[in-house]
């Protein structure tokens, strides 16, 4: 009751600013990267790129290349030598780790300034949501977050895990005391064993939150189902609000809402171990609210310009509405020009709201058609509408060049929890839906280069199987929606129904 009462002022408090620097994008904008170039102007990234002489956004421009994590990671390396004020001012605080599909481990750094940005920003979504909706009853309750382990290594003396973990090391007191599962039970490795302890601890609690990667939440409905026969409503029936991100979450909504038993809310956020990048600020308006003065200042590269010698690059007054952007970061602990592999697209200006579209890397274009994620995940959602008698657990979508016999063709391997009553049907209308969202398809389609899709049908649990082989099963995994490569298709045929 009393932190319900308590939130009340601090979340119209929360409102009321975001509206203030919602309203001034441009100002707002430029007055990070004005802060960000003055603090770092004499770290050895500044002094190697002429931060002295950095006035404006075209000076920074000229100075300061786009790079990926490869490109960066000399720095990186200086780092873990032991140097300071390398690519921000004195030493990280922490490194995320994450896997990168081409850099291998990933080391992110996380400055004492960028950290809060992380807590506060998942906070604010929940103020938001709470603010517009009134319901604040939730933060009485017990609250989920299903994620890594908080367990922390180190790493040239700068403790290091994944960003859920060392998030985990910074939940504000106010929350940690509703918070689950224990701290002893979040560090369990194993992803299998650590649930049946999560659905120990919680079966008997009155939960009001749960957040994670969908799939993983699903996996964790499963179980707690499996195990007490019940919908998820019936076993927590002050479940109101459903916090994701991660994925997108239209392929999950059925099946993640027919465990559940009812519609609750559902707050979808857009952290990264780059940065906390954006979160839906509203349930009525569509997309994310890109947070333009949470210490990261965003340029954006037309998609069709990322792979050019010199593309484009663009600050937010200059994005129109509806291009597909790949995701540039320069942040508060030194990443610089920094090629996260996210495209976005604005679907509102006023204020600047965005979806994620897909990675700049992850596209089929084996014979010149660029299929994206949002144009796959697009065309399974249409099909799910034409047969809801349908649920899908998880998909991913690879060509294969050289068929055994026939046209060439792209492969899509679905893991049904209820398979379509008319298989024939359904992949139809995902292919004739992938047409109409992508020219270039439908042109080889039509010319006879490519024949219509293929669906393998896969066991329920292929995925959970598959990630499970790499070491990787739960916590903020995930496998990619596209490749351009046989190597995860050719490793779930092993599933195949």
């Amino acid at each position: 009751m009393i932190r319900s009462v308590l939130a009340k002022p601090f979340a119209a408090y929360i409102a009321a600013r975001q509206r203030r620097w919602a309203a001034r994008p441009v100002e707002t904008q430029m007055a990070v990267l004005k802060s960000l170039v003055r603090k770092a102007k004499r770290t050895q990234f500044g002094t190697d790129h002429d931060f002295e002489w950095i006035r404006t956004y075209e000076d920074f421009k000229k100075r300061v290349p786009i790079r990926d994590y490869e490109d960066l990671k000399p720095y990186i390396e200086r780092i873990m030598e032991g140097w300071h004020d390398v690519l921000w001012p004195g030493k990280p605080a922490y490194f995320a780790k994450t896997s990168g599909t081409t850099s291998g481990t990933k080391y992110i750094p996380l400055s004492r300034e960028s950290v809060p940005y992380h807590i506060n920003s998942a906070r604010d979504a929940l103020m938001c949501y709470a603010h517009e909706t009134g319901n604040f009853d939730f933060l009485d309750r017990k609250l989920i977050f299903l994620s890594g382990s908080p367990e922390l290594d180190t790493k040239a003396g700068i403790l290091t895990g994944r960003l859920s973990g060392i998030v985990n090391h910074h939940v504000p007191a106010w929350l940690r005391s509703n918070q689950m599962p224990s701290y002893q039970t979040n560090c369990i490795e194993d992803w299998e064993e650590k649930l049946e302890r999560i659905i120990d601890e919680t079966l008997q609690a009155d939960m009001s939150l749960i957040s994670g990667i969908p799939p993983w939440v699903q996996m964790y409905f499963d179980r707690m189902q499996a195990r007490t026969g019940k919908t998820i409503s019936e076993v927590f029936p002050n479940f109101s609000v459903f916090v994701y991100g991660g994925v997108n979450f239209e392929p999950y909504r059925a099946k993640l809402f027919a465990s559940i038993g009812k519609q609750i809310a559902s707050v979808e956020t857009y952290p990264a171990s780059e940065g906390f990048i954006a979160y839906q600020d509203s349930q009525t308006e569509p997309g994310l609210l890109l947070l333009l003065n949470h210490g990261i200042f965003y340029e954006f590269i037309p998609a069709e310009d990322y792979f050019k010698p010199n593309p484009r690059r663009l600050h937010i007054g200059e994005v129109e509405l509806g291009v597909n952007y790949a995701l540039i970061m320069n942040t508060n602990a030194g990443l610089w020009g920094y090629s996260i592999g996210d495209t976005v697209k604005f679907i509102s200006k006023n204020p600047y709201r965005l979806v994620v579209s897909g990675r700049i890397k992850h596209f089929i274009s084996a014979f010149g058609e660029h299929v994206i994620g949002e144009e796959v995940e697009k065309a399974m959602q249409y099909a799910l509408q034409r047969h809801p008698e349908t649920a899908v657990t998880e998909f991913t979508v690879a060509p294969q060049v050289n068929p055994t016999e026939g046209l060439p063709y792209h492969e899509w391997l679905i893991a049904f929890a209820h398979a379509p009553q008319n298989p024939e049907q359904f992949a139809q209308d995902l292919d004739d839906r992938l047409r109409q969202l992508n020219v270039y398809y439908d042109d080889l389609i039509t010319g006879s280069i490519l024949r219509r899709l293929v669906i393998t049908p896969l066991e329920e649990s292929a995925f959970i199987g598959y990630m499970k082989s790499l070491g990787k099963l739960g916590g903020q995994n995930k496998v990619p929606r596209l490749s351009n490569t046989r190597d995860i298709a050719d490793a779930l045929q092993q599933f195949r129904m």
